[in-house]
């Protein structure tokens, strides 16, 4: 591994940490769903985003959007990590009137480019960002993470038809294949495969990877973003809760905060002395 992918694994480390010094202290929050995303959010921001801490909002900045609002602790974790605010403001997670809200928001959070929350609206965000690069003659790239039981929603693919209609080779989508969602496996509420056939099917090009692999992940979104003559989206598999044990595969970590108990472990399996 070389010293790149070392600092970038230790930022997903970090951000793993914060989530649940978060979750922990409000005794509140999305832990699982943070978890699974850190290896993407430090790869995302610690290596693929062309963006500014000291300038968030300038025009020509790529644009990210956490369609799965709900695992916003993690964003949280890389923005502040990232210089976006200062590392203190984590512990204001869901307080009334803080500036990180239970759901991602753009009017309070330096580096959030769009409000998320209602599952399945990320990807229309996306193709509206998309054509208004194109149309103002701006370079920027837009990015949507999407989870994958978020894929019931119609809204998702009339957003797949129209970034093929328009053939938005500045979009690309990310989703977050870990099988599971808030009441069970994916497979059994509404079952999706054969995923990859069907975002081909909709003239997306299509790749898969290990989003939990910062190597993995960064190397297939450098291939995709090469060459991008039409939407793109990366299928990129990862473990509800990764990093702590008992939280790993277990649908009731989706929306739960540690006990202190918990707490005590998760951050002795991670290396950090709570």
């Amino acid at each position: 591994m070389n010293e790149n992918i070392t600092y970038i694994a230790g930022k997903a480390r970090a951000i793993r940490v914060e989530v649940l010094k978060m979750t922990h202290g409000v005794k509140s929050g999305h832990t699982g769903s943070a978890l699974g995303v850190a290896d993407m959010l430090a790869a995302l921001y610690f290596n693929i985003l062309r963006i500014d801490p000291e300038n968030p909002d300038f025009p020509d900045r790529d644009r990210m959007i956490l369609s799965k609002g709900h695992a916003c602790p993690a964003l949280y974790a890389a923005l502040a990590l990232r210089g976006f605010f200062p590392l203190s403001e984590l512990a204001n997670l869901r307080r009334l009137g803080g500036a990180l809200q239970g759901h991602p928001d753009v009017r309070k959070t330096p580096g959030v480019d769009i409000t998320t929350g209602s599952l399945g609206q990320g990807l229309s965000l996306g193709v509206g960002m998309a054509l208004a690069g194109r149309l103002n003659r701006k370079d920027y790239r837009v990015f949507v993470l999407m989870g994958d039981g978020e894929l019931n929603e119609g809204v998702v693919w009339e957003a797949a038809m129209a970034a093929s209609k328009f053939r938005l080779s500045n979009l690309i989508g990310v989703v977050e294949r870990n099988n599971l969602q808030i009441d069970g496996a994916t497979e059994t509420i509404m079952p999706l495969e054969p995923l990859a056939d069907k975002w081909r099917a909709f003239n997306w090009s299509v790749c898969e990877t290990d989003g939990n692999n910062v190597e993995s992940f960064i190397n297939t979104m450098q291939r995709v973003a090469g060459n991008m003559a039409r939407p793109a989206v990366i299928i990129a598999k990862t473990v509800k809760g990764r990093g702590v044990s008992f939280m790993e595969n277990q649908c009731g970590w989706h929306g739960k905060a540690p006990d202190d108990r918990e707490f005590e472990t998760a951050m002795k399996e991670l290396g950090e002395p709570s």
